[in-house]
């Protein structure tokens, strides 16, 4: 088995059902489920029991970090998960801070410059990379897209919604912390973000990747995923993971701000099961 089919089986056994108030939907869970991801040798964590399209991952954490508000910033990066969000989500579509078509308000990226009482910005990104390219470790090289104040003038609170990166030397770790994970669709990308973070912000700041810890308070299967999950997709023997490659022409923030796109990752050897299409509740 692997970190993302352990908590899978852990749920299934274990986990309670509840009422989801946001979807109307009942969800098997468990709380707190905590993984351990070595990248040292380059391997990308994705899951293997199933193909799993990579790519719209890798878009959507880059959208984060460039900053994007609107579903179609995500769609040009080749990202189509914000969609239903920005225009299929009730609550959304009746909230007057809504300004439009595939707008999302203020969620993940908008967050990564924090406005001071004074109207100037903190740049997140900018504080962590360049103390880290220092080997500086202040014990608070964080950046987080958790801002309560402003949940009421977005589409979605950020689920995955605090990373944090230490140094040992010159080895770098992350420590990535998320609310609510679910767990057949929103998690499979997740690891896969992970591992592209940790691998993306060690080429930058010139450290080594050594490992992620993944850390999720509320973990769940929904019940029109529930069965796919028990029956068809924990049946299957997982593979090894595969490689990830990334540009290394890539050595700032504002390279990733400006130009970075998907096409600056490769995978090889990704070797899986047959896709399974798991339902999505908005």
């Amino acid at each position: 088995m692997t970190p993302y089919l352990d908590l899978a089986r852990r749920i299934v056994d274990e986990g309670v059902w509840v009422e989801n108030e946001r979807t109307g939907e009942s969800c098997k869970t468990v709380i707190n489920a905590n993984m351990t991801y070595d990248v040292s040798n380059g391997d990308l964590i994705i899951d293997t029991a199933r193909k799993v399209a990579w790519k719209p991952a890798v878009a959507e954490v880059l959208g984060y970090l460039k900053g994007y508000t609107s579903a179609a910033q995500f769609r040009e990066l080749g990202c189509k998960t914000w969609d239903a969000n920005a225009n299929k989500n009730e609550a959304w579509l009746k909230n007057p801070a809504r300004t439009g078509t595939d707008d999302l308000g203020r969620v993940y990226g908008a967050h990564l410059k924090w406005r001071r009482p004074d109207g100037t910005t903190f740049d997140q990104l900018k504080k962590v990379v360049d103390n880290l390219s220092r080997g500086i470790d202040d014990r608070g090289e964080i950046i987080t897209f958790y801002n309560p104040g402003e949940f009421n003038i977005g589409c979605l609170r950020p689920c995955m919604h605090t990373h944090q990166f230490s140094l040992l030397g010159n080895q770098l770790f992350l420590n990535s912390t998320q609310r609510s994970a679910d767990v057949p669709l929103g998690l499979a990308f997740n690891q896969v973000q992970v591992t592209v973070l940790i691998r993306l912000f060690a080429q930058i700041t010139g450290t080594v990747a050594a490992e992620a810890y993944h850390q999720i308070t509320n973990a769940h299967i929904y019940a029109p995923q529930y069965e796919l999950m028990r029956d068809v997709h924990l049946s299957r023997e997982p593979f090894s993971f595969p490689k990830l490659s990334i540009n290394p022409d890539i050595k700032t923030v504002e390279d990733i701000r400006s130009w970075v796109s998907v096409d600056d990752f490769s995978v090889e050897g990704y070797e899986s099961h047959p896709p399974i299409v798991y339902p999505f509740s908005v």
